[in-house]
């Protein structure tokens, strides 16, 4: 561990509306895709926890579900968990994009200013898509919601996002770090495993069909040279079912080999991956299913 004085380490919260974003800040940050990244909004469920560290600074950081209006039970217990972000760190960092102000935007910000976390800054995403007038107008708004600290980034186009470290590095605490040096994340690898498997779900499965399903890990047999993981995809009604199996079974097939191919590039082993699909009616309604697919 780090005896430095200087030191800093601390625990940082990304809240943001729906795909502005902070997902792939998270992945550009700790070098490693640990967020899950697709076009559709609502794609991260979780509270997902990353890792930066180098000589000067640990940044423990959460990824947290877009904030939205809650329709059901699962998306009211994605909100508790971003409520519950906003205390549960040492600084808050609201991500926004070209749009602000939206009605997600303003209502995220009103829930931080009535928060009792004073420590906070606003990042504007997308700001290669601002003319330099439009970006002053931006930021000034922005301000006036509370946020002393505006700073302008494309996180998908600059080469390297080193300044917001640096600055989110330094509003932490002196502490030594609060993890091994080599950790990117305390999560478990088949948490990270059902959560590739769910992206080639989003990313291959239209409309509703990709909310309406999870994904358990019964098993995950590691080897030497390989991995055997035997997952369950569990959806909502039977007619979904038929869907996602596909013609001839084509579309389970890709599924299967997508999530295969992603699976190594993160375990750098080969993976078998067998997917039983099953059905637990109107799951994201109900608490207690809810709880069993451990979002709570």
């Amino acid at each position: 561990m780090n005896c430095n004085l200087d030191y800093k380490s601390g625990f940082v919260s990304i809240l943001g509306k729906p795909n502005v974003g902070k997902s792939t800040f998270l992945n550009r940050i700790v070098g490693e895709k640990l967020s899950i990244v697709t076009p559709k909004p609502q794609t991260t469920r979780h509270r997902i926890k990353g890792i930066y560290t180098d000589d000067k600074m640990q940044i423990v950081f959460f990824d947290t579900p877009g904030y939205l209006k809650p329709r059901y039970e699962l998306q009211e217990q994605m909100m508790r968990t971003v409520r519950e972000a906003i205390d549960d760190c040492d600084l808050v960092v609201f991500m926004t994009d070209h749009k602000f102000p939206t009605d997600y935007d303003l209502e995220l910000c009103e829930l931080i200013r009535l928060s009792s976390q004073p420590n906070r800054i606003a990042v504007l995403n997308k700001c290669d898509l601002l003319n330099d007038i439009d970006k002053q107008d931006k930021v000034a708004k922005i301000k006036a919601q509370g946020f002393q600290d505006v700073y302008s980034v494309s996180i998908l186009k600059d080469e390297t996002l080193s300044n917001l470290i640096h600055v989110v590095g330094n509003k932490l605490p002196f502490s030594p770090p609060l993890y091994p040096p080599e950790d990117l994340s305390d999560m478990p690898v088949r948490f990270f495993a059902a959560e590739i498997i769910r992206e080639q779900i989003f990313l291959r499965l239209r409309e509703e069909l990709p909310y309406s399903s999870t994904v358990t890990v019964e098993k995950f047999i590691e080897t030497e040279k390989k991995v055997h993981i035997l997952a369950n995809v569990w959806l909502e009604r039977k007619t979904q079912k038929i869907i996602f199996i596909g013609e001839k079974g084509q579309m389970i097939k890709q599924i299967t080999q997508n999530s295969e191919r992603q699976l190594y590039k993160f375990l750098g082993k080969k993976v078998k991956l067998e997917l039983w699909v099953k059905i637990k009616k109107d799951w994201r309604k109900k608490k207690n299913a809810i709880k069993e697919f451990g979002y709570f």
